[in-house]
């Protein structure tokens, strides 16, 4: 009674609300000196032995892709499993499954950064990174798919000898406009965040090859007020033209599907379905890598969990969207009256010869995730990491029921068949993620993998309010200015 009645005289005297604590995103009231070495000392140490046993199997890896389609280009796209009627497979499968693996970057960078999620700041560089790597693993899969190679730069609108212009109501050259358009933007826009980092690298680093590249790439800041003045404008600017591309870039890889009249593909709900599905499959995906390199690089007080129950609860969220999705499916094939379309279904989820592939993806997408309805388990980082690994595996199983079991049961009976992938096409996809390890490896070994400015912006002693001090412990000067604070801590 006392603190209450405490409270409201010290509210009446200073005429202002309680100052209610938010829980740190920066733990043990860490200062701007330790981030600084804590993070650009993973680049400048050496790294410990599981970065190595991680990265000589990813570059094994990647040079089994490289194989793989070298086999593909000597002998024939045949060489991939996909025939009449499953004329798309493994190789459009994967395609999608990595462009959607990118999408949690650009939301985590751009829609979050437009929304002031402060959270957003411990792991949206290594999103960033994770969708410039996973589109390039994406771009692969249809450039090797057209057959020849060699001559997918006639999809580019330039001029040409042969005259042989693009088709603009062809689904392969929306994916070419919007998979560039996408993976442009998101590159500028991670360099951008890098540059304030690499300069605090430049500064730190001893003459040589690697500070001048450093010097090079940092663009001469010297974090002045004009440069920082610059660099908010250009991160805002940036930020707003990358929001759109969440939205129109996987609702333009699902109009490969929906513009069809396939059964099973030709639906209006695909557009915000294949965004939601990706941005589930994308944030797990981070945490599937961040969590164990908060781990193996002691940077627990940067992530903390309330970064990871945050995400968690994302995933959730659209996990939700996608099960609804999953549900209207079927009703709007028994709604439409369309026997085709019902029956595609039914051979999809039911009874049909690939129906344990359906079981996986309901599984892992739709019921796995409800665990985090939970507090306990989402800061339980083994169930966390089990629950998205089961996410990254469903999201694969999603695009593979919509692309190959679909095209199984066709609309001519006489040319149903089941489909079988190919050794080619298991050690193709494979290796991509190899390639997707080995960048992301190298990417930790050299650039920092937190952004340190960003994060330094989150510390209370940032805020100009705080008057240079954290929110650990109450000093005298807490109590002369902000009486309230202690009082409700008191009350409490």
């Amino acid at each position: 009674m006392e603190a209450t009645a405490t409270t409201h005289s010290t509210e009446a005297h200073t005429g202002s609300a309680r100052i209610l604590d938010r829980e740190p995103l920066v733990l043990n009231n860490r200062s701007y000196s330790w981030i600084t070495n804590r993070v650009c000392g993973i680049v400048e140490n050496k790294q410990p032995l599981l970065w190595w046993i991680l990265f000589v199997p990813s570059v094994l890896l990647t040079g089994l892709t490289v194989f793989c389609f070298a086999y593909l280009i000597s002998t024939g796209v045949g060489v991939w499993g996909q025939k009449q009627p499953v004329a798309w497979a493994w190789d459009i499968t994967n395609f999608v499954f990595w462009i959607g693996i990118g999408h949690a970057g650009t939301l985590i960078s751009a829609i979050l950064f437009l929304t002031r999620q402060k959270w957003r700041t411990s792991v949206n560089r290594a999103a960033e990174a994770m969708t410039i790597f996973a589109v390039m693993c994406a771009g692969l899969f249809p450039a090797f798919h057209v057959g020849r190679v060699w001559m997918v730069w006639f999809l580019a609108p330039i001029p040409n000898a042969n005259a042989i212009w693009q088709n603009f109501k062809s689904p392969l050259l929306w994916d070419v406009f919007a998979v560039s358009t996408y993976f442009t933007v998101s590159a500028i826009f991670w360099f951008l965040g890098l540059v304030p980092d690499l300069a605090t690298l430049r500064d730190r680093c001893k003459p040589g090859l690697r500070k001048a590249l450093y010097g090079i790439f940092s663009l001469g800041w010297r974090g002045a007020n004009r440069h920082w003045s610059h660099y908010e404008t250009a991160y805002m600017l940036l930020a707003a033209l990358s929001t759109p591309l969440v939205l129109s870039v996987h609702s333009v890889v699902s109009f490969d599907f929906a513009t069809s009249v396939v059964p099973g593909w030709h639906t209006t709900i695909f557009p915000p379905y294949f965004v939601a599905g990706a941005i589930f499959g994308g944030f797990a995906m981070v945490l599937t890598l961040m969590i164990p390199v908060s781990k193996i690089y002691g940077l627990g007080d940067l992530i903390t969990p309330k970064h990871i129950d945050n995400m968690a609860k994302i995933i959730l969220l659209t996990g939700t969207i996608v099960g609804y999705a999953y549900s209207m499916e079927f009703f709007i094939a028994y709604y439409s009256a369309n026997k085709f379309e019902l029956q595609t279904f039914q051979l999809r989820g039911l009874y049909g010869p690939s129906t344990w592939a359906y079981y996986f993806m309901f599984g892992f997408n739709v019921f796995a995730p409800q665990l985090f309805w939970y507090r306990p388990f989402r800061h339980n980082l083994w169930v966390v990491m089990i629950v998205c690994m089961c996410v990254n595996a469903g999201m694969w199983f999603e695009r593979y029921v919509i692309i190959a079991t679909t095209l199984e049961r066709h609309l001519t009976p006489g040319s149903w068949r089941v489909y079988e992938a190919t050794w080619v096409d298991k050690y193709t996809f494979l290796g991509t993620f190899g390639l997707f390890m080995m960048l992301f490896l190298l990417f930790l070994r050299f650039l920092p993998v937190i952004a340190i400015g960003e994060v330094k912006g989150v510390l209370p002693q940032s805020d100009p309010h705080n008057d240079g001090h954290g929110e650990k412990g109450v000093q005298e000067e807490d109590l002369m200015n902000y009486p309230d604070r202690h009082v409700a801590k008191s009350a409490a």
